[in-house]
């Protein structure tokens, strides 16, 4: 069942929250796909791109950010 953000999120109790994101159906959004052998390595500057732009419009901060 579904919950309101409101009922999840509780800045005054848990400040920091852990955000991940993952492709699926063997899709790779950065490095090297070792089945097609094509690089997506240009999509890194991509990603850094957006949480630079989504921090500024959103009351978010970034405190940490972990590529591999």
């Amino acid at each position: 069942m579904t919950r309101a953000r409101r009922e999840l999120v509780h800045p005054e109790t848990t400040p920091y929250y852990h955000c991940i994101a993952r492709c699926v159906r063997r899709a790779y959004l950065c490095g090297q796909d070792s089945f097609s052998g094509k690089s997506y390595e240009h999509r890194k500057g991509w990603v850094l791109d957006r949480l630079e732009a989504l921090t500024a419009v959103f009351a978010v901060d970034i405190c940490a950010y972990a590529k591999s």
